[in-house]
């Protein structure tokens, strides 16, 4: 059953309706039945050349009719693009709206001349005038009626929605029992993050990527080199016109991942097997804390679960007991020739449902190849069962 066909979407790579959460009392009888979705839509109205944002609206669920009704927007003006706009939505146990916004895909591909802005922080006069430019690169912190609020970071004197910045592709963020938020991100060909949030913190984008080790990158700036520089993938191997900066040297603050997945060295042969499904990373596209205990999966206590694009598998990366550090190397779930978008654990803890990309470049099960757009089960959700004994 349909019970909302989205009308005013801009749709293409990495566009279209992005994230989706529900109220924490849907159908409880306290008047909140509301579905919250973001979405990529054309803020030029149709007149002159398409101006991509992103916005959010809330919905109400209608039980007489099984439809999503009387829309109100929320936000919207949030900076998007044909690549890296997340727009994944979380409610925090506080009561207000986390969303995450990506870098844009900024400085790499065909917008390798577009400046990365998740390090641009906003002005008060921007704030004021509801300009969010800025808010790119970012996690954002919202009031359910889409204000900014009271206690949200003062950053560099500026209270905003801005909750983190510094961020480049955080398609996923997941609150723990305690109330603890970690984010999973997109490295550039390394470093995958894994992070835990604090209000006014920063991640590092683009002058840091995974941990402060300067190894396996460095900022190269296309946005600042001749336009006639043709794009290198391999940061180490940019012409020397292109501004480029180590880690060691930006000088600010920034708060480090619990985990990279993954650290490599310097010379590592970046994109010469098989592109970037051969790099190494794991594109973790959502994160699910796993707190349960008492018939639950035992393996699975005290971790995150983070659904991946390149492999095909879940990573249960294991927490400390009071949830602030990675203990060891996350192990491998749940194997199949797809590219994992999404995942939910079901109230009995048990059961876990798995959606699918469409389609999409993945990690074949079987045989000698490295690489395959073949997926098994496109546009899917998978559902697997644990048969173990608690």
């Amino acid at each position: 059953m349909v019970v909302l066909t989205l009308e005013g979407v801009v749709t293409g790579p990495q566009q279209g309706l992005l994230g989706l959460v529900l109220h924490p009392e849907l159908l409880q009888g306290t008047g909140n039945d509301y579905v919250y979705v973001s979405h990529t839509y054309d803020a030029s109205g149709g007149q002159g050349e398409l101006d991509r944002k992103g916005k959010i609206v809330r919905f109400t669920y209608d039980q007489a009719t099984d439809q999503l009704v009387d829309p109100v927007e929320l936000l919207s003006g949030i900076p998007a693009g044909t690549d890296h706009n997340a727009g994944r939505m979380q409610f925090g146990p506080d009561g207000m709206l986390y969303y995450s916004a990506g870098d844009q895909g900024q400085n790499q591909f065909r917008n390798y001349q577009n400046p990365i802005l998740s390090q641009l922080l906003p002005t008060a006069e921007q704030v004021a005038a509801e300009d969010w430019v800025s808010y790119t690169g970012k996690v954002l912190r919202i009031a359910l009626d889409g204000s900014i609020p009271e206690d949200n970071p003062e950053i560099e004197g500026v209270r905003s929605h801005i909750y983190t910045y510094g961020h480049r592709n955080p398609q996923g963020i997941a609150f723990s029992d305690s109330g603890q938020l970690y984010e999973v991100e997109h490295g550039p060909s390394s470093d995958d993050e894994l992070n835990l949030l604090t209000p006014g913190a920063n991640y590092g984008w683009p002058n840091v990527s995974g941990f402060r080790d300067d190894q396996g990158y460095r900022y190269v700036n296309w946005s600042e080199a001749p336009t006639d520089l043709e794009w290198e993938i391999n940061p180490l191997l940019a012409p020397d016109d292109v501004p480029m900066t180590t880690e060691a040297e930006f000088p600010g603050e920034i708060t480090e991942p619990l985990a990279s997945y993954w650290v490599v060295e310097d010379g590592f042969p970046f994109n010469e097997q098989c592109g970037i499904v051969c790099d190494p990373t794991i594109a973790p596209t959502s994160v699910y804390y796993y707190g349960a205990e008492d018939g639950g999966i035992p393996e699975w206590e005290n971790s995150v679960l983070i659904a991946t694009l390149k492999h095909g598998v879940i990573y249960s990366q294991p927490l400390s007991e009071d949830g602030t550090k990675a203990e060891g190397l996350p192990t491998q779930w749940l194997p199949s020739q797809n590219r994992y978008r999404d995942l939910v654990v079901g109230p009995d803890n048990r059961s876990v449902y798995i959606v699918t990309d469409s389609g999409g470049a993945t990690t074949p099960l079987y045989g000698d190849q490295l690489t395959t757009n073949i997926n098994h089960n496109p546009g899917a959700i998978l559902i697997f069962t644990y048969q173990g004994g608690e």
